[in-house]
């Protein structure tokens, strides 16, 4: 049944994980190359075959008539791209969790991709004062506040810090790219930094501010080419390309730095 193997679909999810089961199907184990790896199986009425990474492993959905042999002789063919995927999703999941933060005073965290230390300081003001010398982030709490008044305090001020910071730079890149933006609301999504609609309001997740400034205005500017191009097409990277010749290189960063975790 060579024609499951030729059409076989490989892609991968935004999230992954170190391999493991996946729920959904019946959990299998095949050895490649020296790894033994666990993976799912799901039998649909699709004609090819798809492998999956995503946040629990490996999954793996099969024509309903493919034959065991047949589906696990398309995973030894796609062997080295199956291990490049479950280490590449094993590396991120290391560095989400060396990214949670602690919750305490003299915390650091990355602001405009930068670290930025955390002060507990009764005498400063409640919304939180910025030292750029230092640099440090002076938050009015007492010495023994706890975890969840510190980061609902920097979340607050975080959130503030973006609202001016995002306005700023779309105000600067709208007319670059000739087009005008009704509203800006803050966006809290864990998977997805930012989204334009018509009518011209655009939605930016706050968590950017972790991020260097050209990271941030590599977003920017691709919610605003949304307001001309309403799709993902040549025009529209064009667009972007016209006012953020490296987006790619950018983008790129910004998939392979995660952000800090806040839960």
């Amino acid at each position: 049944m060579s024609w499951i193997q030729q059409s076989l679909e490989v892609w991968s999810a935004p999230t992954a994980s170190p391999a493991q089961s996946t729920g959904g199907g019946a959990c299998r184990e095949i050895r490649l190359g020296d790894t033994l790896v666990a993976y799912a199986l799901q039998r649909t009425r699709r004609r090819s075959m798809g492998l999956v990474v995503g946040a629990e492993g490996l999954s793996v959905r099969a024509p309903l008539g493919a034959s065991l042999g047949t589906i696990e002789d398309a995973l030894r063919n796609k062997a080295a791209w199956v291990l490049r995927k479950l280490a590449q999703t094993h590396a991120r999941q290391q560095q989400r969790e060396h990214a949670r933060i602690d919750w305490c005073d003299g915390v650091v965290l990355p602001y405009l991709g930068a670290p930025l230390r955390v002060v507990l300081d009764p005498a400063a003001p409640v919304t939180g004062t910025l030292h750029p010398a230092a640099p440090a982030l002076h938050m009015g709490l007492p010495a023994g506040a706890g975890a969840v008044q510190i980061r609902d305090a920097v979340q607050a001020w975080l959130m503030q810090q973006a609202r001016t910071h995002f306005t700023a730079r779309l105000a600067h890149f709208a007319p670059l790219l000739g087009v005008r933006w009704s509203s800006l609301r803050l966006s809290n999504a864990q998977t997805r930094w930012g989204s334009a609609k018509s009518d011209g309001s655009i939605r930016l997740n706050w968590r950017l501010l972790h991020y260097h400034g050209s990271i941030i205005d590599y977003v920017v500017v691709h919610e605003l080419a949304h307001l001309r191009q309403m799709n993902h097409s040549p025009q529209f990277w064009d667009t972007v390309a016209a006012v953020v010749p490296d987006h790619a290189a950018l983008r790129r960063s910004l998939r392979e730095q995660p952000a800090p975790d806040w839960r």
